[in-house]
């Protein structure tokens, strides 16, 4: 046995020798290539299975842009196969596919501005919007002409191939869903002025904004699909004599997503706050009419709960709608536990009012033994959901049959699963994956029980496999209260196991999210390009993230920062005492909340010798009244200002910059509100006040998520680097 073991030992050696020699026979990622990235915001399976239709995001660096394309994924078996399906060879696109891809690959759209793809039940059209200007203004006295503005506006393209038509021209379509026969498609937009309304706009008000006063609801309209291709450029606003567009129902909120039931006969919808702002949770909900519709029928208020609804579902039996939601609680008053899913009966109003009443009431709970967080699911065509379930460091595929079945893991890879996709007459499944050394690339299942052997039908990220990547692994340590805590530690390429480097701990955001054996590569998630520049980087799930238990996700309230805080700092000591950080050369950093904790720890310790901070509040009274979430805001701090000073107090970083001595680079987008732009000024100013050596970048255009210029996000990358290695370098 002992000879046993020293031979095992030695293969080990012998193997890992080899992956390090394999690693430094590879270029390293460069700055360029991290930014050329594609990232995948939609994959939708067709109906039969047989195609995939795929919305990538990549930058246009010229024209100073992310590009939002279409790309159509064919096996050439099914009803979509059409004119692009068959063997493989001459196509440009070619290089965009696996080498052994059993299909073809080709772009659908080519403008650069279509998203949010969806199939036509029969198989035969794709819808998508696009915030492309219109090929025909609106014309005639009065009229605005938008045709400059980025609005998102209905198109159909059949799946067969040719050119895409649009269906709808004027303001925003906020959601869209197609009939069950194909026939025709439900739309919202905001409920139209009337011309005494444009012309008081337009003469009394000028350029002035009503802050509330100009907010209006949404219409749900319906469209005729074949009279409205003959008519196109439809006008989306008002009903007209034709009868290609009727008007369904008037909403007081906004529509943000709409699903019609496989039989067809009632039309569901997610409400928003018709402001976009989360400051009552009156507004948030799921809706159901029951078609054919009449203006006179009544909407039913399936779901009226203390939670912000999204993805909604329809299940097989046509007499449930599924909902997930990432904030809030729907079995009593709101709470931010980790994200779940349940139906409603679509049948009936729901009986709960929206402060809760300790119990779901007509509400099922799907996945209730489930620990972890559920970040998409998906209906399967017999009954029954799949799930993506955030469980420590690893987001895996799940299943249940029923609402008392059991909730059981499926075969996978390890790694992380995204932009999950079913389709209604096949057993297969589509999806994003990635992992720590896989960036990510969409795949096909030939079923829920082949999730492991699912083939890849993209390879647009091929380039960064081809580079030397950095390898990870889960560490663990105790908080000084016993409570278990871990985080993802991401080693330099080919140093895999190295003590003593220097070491950036990146914060995530959220606070309810995690890291974990993920590929990213954005201006936020900069893990890889910080250990290929020789960091060891840390990103620790502290107390607040999910994936851990609603106990561990809930620990932060009202100790929004202070006791993550100790958990992060903690984590940093036990790095340090095994010998792998090296003390003398730490950084931190952080964007959002991961912002909010950077500003926190550096009042709390100078052993960071630099930090990078973006969109991190420092107090929390001015930020709660210009934050646009600011229901979640309160709760964190256990009340409003007034109600909980001595919170909103302790917890706030500015009254304790008297101890910072830590160089810190701060950014922010000039238009945001999720985390108000002042906060980074102040805390500019407070560093500049006190002799500490701090940069301001604020990018012009941008909220909080800077997707408006890539350039903003690799500068913000760039300088970032610059900025760690000059103050906590090893060169230094």
């Amino acid at each position: 046995m002992p000879k046993k073991r020293l031979t095992i030992a030695f293969l080990a050696v012998i193997l890992t020798a080899a992956a390090l020699s394999r690693a430094a026979d590879k270029l390293s990622v460069t700055l360029d290539e991290f930014f050329d990235s594609v990232a995948f915001h939609a994959v939708q399976i067709a109906p039969d299975g047989h195609a995939v239709v795929i919305e990538t995001r990549r930058a246009d660096w010229e024209n100073n842009r992310f590009r939002k394309d279409l790309w159509l994924y064919r096996d050439g078996q099914g009803g979509t196969g059409g004119s692009a399906a068959g063997t493989r060879g001459g196509s440009p696109w070619d290089r965009f596919a696996p080498a052994d891809a059993a299909g073809r690959l080709v772009p659908l759209t080519q403008s650069g501005y279509d998203h949010d793809p969806q199939w036509s039940p029969d198989g035969r059209w794709l819808a998508f919007l696009s915030d492309r200007p219109p090929a025909h203004p609106p014309e005639g006295p009065g009229v605005e002409d938008k045709s400059k503005k980025e609005t998102a506006q209905l198109w159909v393209i059949p799946a067969e191939g040719g050119e895409a038509a649009a269906l709808t021209q004027g303001d925003d379509v906020h959601a869209f869903a197609w009939s069950a026969d194909s026939r025709r498609l439900f739309y919202a937009t905001q409920v139209p002025e009337s011309k005494d309304e444009e012309e008081e706009t337009r003469h009394e008000w000028n350029d002035v904004v009503r802050f509330r006063e100009s907010e209006r609801g949404d219409l749900n309209s319906r469209m005729e699909l074949e009279p409205a291709l003959d008519r196109r450029a439809l006008t989306a606003a008002v009903a007209d004599d034709s009868g290609v567009i009727a008007p369904v129902a008037a909403s007081a909120d906004r529509v943000k997503q709409m699903a019609v039931s496989p039989d067809g006969k009632r039309l569901a919808f997610v409400t928003d706050a018709r402001s976009q702002r989360q400051e009552s949770l009156e507004t948030y909900g799921v809706e159901v009419i029951d078609l054919p519709h009449a203006p006179q029928d009544g909407v039913r208020r399936v779901v009226h709960r203390q939670a912000v609804v999204d993805s909604l579902r329809w299940a097989a039996d046509s007499k449930h709608v599924f909902f997930h939601f990432e904030n809030g609680w729907v079995e009593g008053p709101y709470q931010d536990a980790q994200s779940r899913v349940y139906w409603a009966d679509a049948r009936v109003a729901d009986a709960g009012a929206a402060t809760g009443a300790g119990r779901a009431g007509s509400l099922v709970h799907w996945g209730a033994g489930f620990d972890g967080a559920v970040t998409d699911y998906a209906a399967l065509p017999a009954g029954g959901l799949l799930f993506l379930g955030r469980l420590g460091t690893e987001v895996q595929l799940y299943g249940q049959t029923g609402p008392a079945g059991a909730f059981a893991r499926r075969a996978g890879q390890p790694g992380t699963y995204e932009a999950l996709s079913t389709a209604t007459r096949s057993p297969r499944v589509a999806f994003v994956r990635s992992a720590l050394g896989s960036p990510p690339e969409a795949y096909v299942a030939d079923g829920p029980d082949s999730i492991d052997r699912a083939r890849p039908i993209t390879a647009f990220n091929r380039l960064l496999t081809e580079r030397a990547l950095p390898q990870g692994k889960t560490f663990r340590w105790t908080a000084d209260d016993g409570v278990p805590v871990e985080g993802m530690l991401i080693y330099p390429p080919g140093r895999f196991g190295e003590k003593r480097l220097k070491m950036l701990t990146l914060i995530h955001g959220g606070p309810a999210d995690a890291d974990g054996n993920a590929f990213e590569a954005d201006w936020y998630q900069w893990s890889v390009m910080a250990a290929t520049r020789g960091w060891l980087v840390f990103e620790p799930n502290y107390r607040g993230s999910t994936g851990y238990g609603d106990r561990f996700t809930l620990g932060i309230i009202p100790h929004i920062v202070s006791r993550p805080g100790k958990d992060i700092l903690e984590g940093v000591d036990e790095l340090v005492k095994q010998g792998l950080a090296d003390p003398d050369h730490l950084a931190v950093g952080g964007y959002s909340y991961g912002g909010y904790m950077t500003n926190w720890l550096i009042t709390q310790t100078t052993r960071f010798k630099a930090a990078v901070s973006g969109a991190g509040a420092v107090e929390h009274v001015a930020n709660w009244g210009n934050d646009d979430t600011t229901v979640d805001d309160a709760y964190f701090l256990g009340g409003l200002p007034w109600e909980a000073e001595a919170s909103y107090n302790a917890e706030a970083a500015i009254w304790q910059f008297a101890k910072v001595r830590t160089p810190t680079h701060v950014v922010a987008g000039a238009d945001d509100i999720r985390v108000y732009v002042g906060e980074d000024y102040l805390l500019e100013r407070a560093l500049y006040t006190r002799g500490i050596p701090t940069s301001l970048l604020i990018f012009p255009g941008e909220g909080h998520e800077l997707d408006k210029n890539p350039w903003h996000g690799k500068i913000k990358v760039r300088e970032e680097l610059k900025w760690i290695e000059k103050y906590a370098g090893a060169g230094d």
